[in-house]
């Protein structure tokens, strides 16, 4: 059954930006819409829609008679974006003392279960880790927020990581510092689990801005 131009046009929106996200398109590099035509094997028409898509997000930057680039990093918005996630989640941690039941209380219990031998698999559930946090809350738009924010939030990372070959103890005391905020949850005491993910975006904050520092990528 052949595709419906709909699902075309978002097939091929989420591959794009999936090729942002992991940087396979590279932060500042340029292109032209008949370029992605001729990748996708499509007209222009489902290009120019999903662009405009990222465009919206802030992944794509137009550039008059020039043609497209993908956004670039800069210092400043990743400062933007750090400290953001900081303001999500202490609001979303606050929210899940006051509010959630025991068993959504219990249910955070699997968050501080992930490998630490496999980079990719670390970041998927460090993404979902901050993610559940926030939908723990019950307040859609807080998670939905965060959701988007993460995207940029794992960019950042494959960029500021990548001069770094050997991320183990990385990983590992982000673990860590996931089980003590999430032991800190369940144990109700919204100060101590608020402190907690303070240090750990601190820990975080340091490193991503020491691997973006003189990366030609970044502004």
């Amino acid at each position: 059954m052949a595709m419906t131009d709909s699902l075309i046009r978002h097939q091929i929106y989420e591959q794009l930006r999936s090729d942002i996200m992991s940087c396979a398109l590279s932060p500042g590099i340029e292109f032209r819409e008949g370029e992605l035509a001729g990748r996708f094997g499509v007209s222009k028409s489902p290009i120019r829609d999903a662009l405009q898509r990222l465009e919206i997000e802030g992944l794509v930057e137009i550039q008059p008679r020039r043609g497209y680039k993908v956004a670039p990093i800069s210092i400043a918005d990743a400062e933007d974006i750090l400290e953001l996630r900081g303001i999500l989640e202490a609001g979303a941690i606050r929210v899940i003392v006051a509010r959630a039941s025991d068993a959504d209380l219990n249910a955070l219990e699997r968050l501080k279960v992930a490998s630490t031998s496999d980079t990719k698999a670390f970041a998927d559930y460090n993404r979902e880790f901050h993610c559940a946090i926030c939908r723990a809350s019950g307040n859609a738009r807080l998670a939905g927020s965060m959701g988007l924010l993460m995207d940029n939030y794992d960019r950042l990372c494959v960029v500021s990581l990548s001069a770094n070959q050997d991320n183990s103890s990385t990983i590992s005391d982000a673990l860590e510092d996931h089980n003590t905020i999430v032991d800190a949850i369940r144990s109700r005491n919204a100060g101590a689990a608020i402190r907690a993910s303070a240090r750990h975006l601190k820990q975080s904050h340091d490193k991503i801005m020491r691997g973006l520092q003189n990366m030609p990528v970044v502004l």
